[in-house]
């Protein structure tokens, strides 16, 4: 991990998609970062039947802060009726999750669904942004 312990905490991508919203964050998400991304998944949990897909492919590194963002949401989202998915083709990360038994806790998967890879997406907060699989 790179000692770069003043770096900001980025703000994540997110947009929604026929009821879904797509959250991506960025970079490291350790004990300097997580907090940010916790708060935005506290709010978007807040609700009935929460619909999160947490796109991780643009997550370089993850400690057991991130983790804890990642277990932390999966709780209300559930408890609310609604689901909260991971995409990662990461094999670090896979690898994170098999090891702490988390692999089986959390629907994974390699990619974004198709009905939610559409060209047509709402942007939320004024920022639209792209799939990292789509060309710019």
């Amino acid at each position: 991990m790179s000692e770069n312990h003043g770096r900001p905490a980025a703000e994540p991508t997110e947009r929604v998609v026929a009821g879904t919203t797509v959250v991506a964050p960025r970079g490291e998400l350790d004990l300097l970062t997580a907090p940010v991304l916790s708060r935005r998944l506290d709010a978007l949990t807040a609700g009935a039947f929460p619909d999160l897909v947490l796109d991780l492919r643009g997550v370089s590194f993850i400690d057991c802060s991130g983790l804890r963002v990642l277990c932390r949401a999966r709780g209300p989202a559930l408890s609310r009726g609604g689901r909260l998915r991971l995409i990662t083709r990461s094999p670090g990360l896979l690898r994170i999750l098999h090891h702490t038994r988390l692999a089986g806790v959390f629907e994974l998967l390699p990619r974004l669904p198709a009905e939610l890879d559409a060209a047509a997406v709402s942007p939320v907060a004024g920022r639209r942004t792209r799939s990292p699989d789509s060309a710019p």
